[in-house]
């Protein structure tokens, strides 16, 4: 069957199924409310609300990262069977997280500003890590060029690794580690041989976690 009705624009047509199916869309569109011509306004926007939902929102993802890191530690340590030590777990699961985050990382860090803005860079990421996990985290400048320090004053894996009885020497251990093996493939693309260590630890009861970087000679 052809349709021959010419029609001079979209408003002509008679949509019969439209309000009943998409009454908002319908409203808007007409400009109609209850039957009259009324103007359909806008509902104010509470922003304060909205910010505390986004925020909320957040925490609630972030908090996730860390439970969902020793949810898997827990499956892992089960298939692997009673003669598995879960530090291994633990620290071989660091390994893997941090190579994919090096990988990712790689191509954001350069040279162009030197040597004191290229570790100053790389500190910063790596204090990154740590915020995006939910924590409060910094890079501050070392004694010379080559040298940077990471701090972090709240961090979330302890909070965490307790509701799931892991031990607070595993979890710092872990964040070594995971930092560690992200300067890997930065040391071998740009040819220099970067360290980290761990001064402090708040899992240690040392109240912030205080990590040396540094090119070593």
């Amino acid at each position: 069957m052809r349709f021959k009705q010419k029609v001079s624009n979209f408003s002509s047509l008679e949509m019969h199924w439209y309000p009943a199916t998409c009454p908002a869309q319908y409203m808007t569109a007409t400009g109609s409310v209850s039957g009259s011509n009324e103007e359909v306004k806008k509902m104010p926007v509470n922003a304060e609300k909205e910010i505390s939902k986004l925020w909320r929102a957040l925490h609630g993802a972030q908090g996730e990262i860390c439970k969902t890191f020793y949810r898997w530690r827990e499956v892992a340590i089960e298939f692997a069977g009673p003669d598995v030590k879960p530090l291994d777990v633990g620290l071989k699961a660091a390994e893997m997280m941090g190579k994919d985050i090096g990988k990712g990382l790689l191509p954001r860090l350069n040279y162009l500003k030197g040597e004191e803005g290229f570790m100053m860079g790389l500190g910063r990421a790596l204090a990154g890590i740590w915020v995006t996990e939910g924590g409060i985290a910094f890079a501050e400048k070392g004694e010379n060029p080559s040298e940077v320090f990471v701090k972090c004053t709240r961090c979330p894996w302890p909070t965490a690794a307790k509701e799931f009885g892991v031990p607070m020497e595993e979890v710092a251990l872990t964040r070594e580690r995971l930092f560690q093996t992200i300067l890997e493939d930065a040391s071998v693309f740009f040819n220099i041989n970067l360290k980290i260590e761990m001064l402090k630890a708040i899992p240690r009861g040392e109240g912030e976690y205080l990590l040396r970087l540094y090119k070593e000679n």
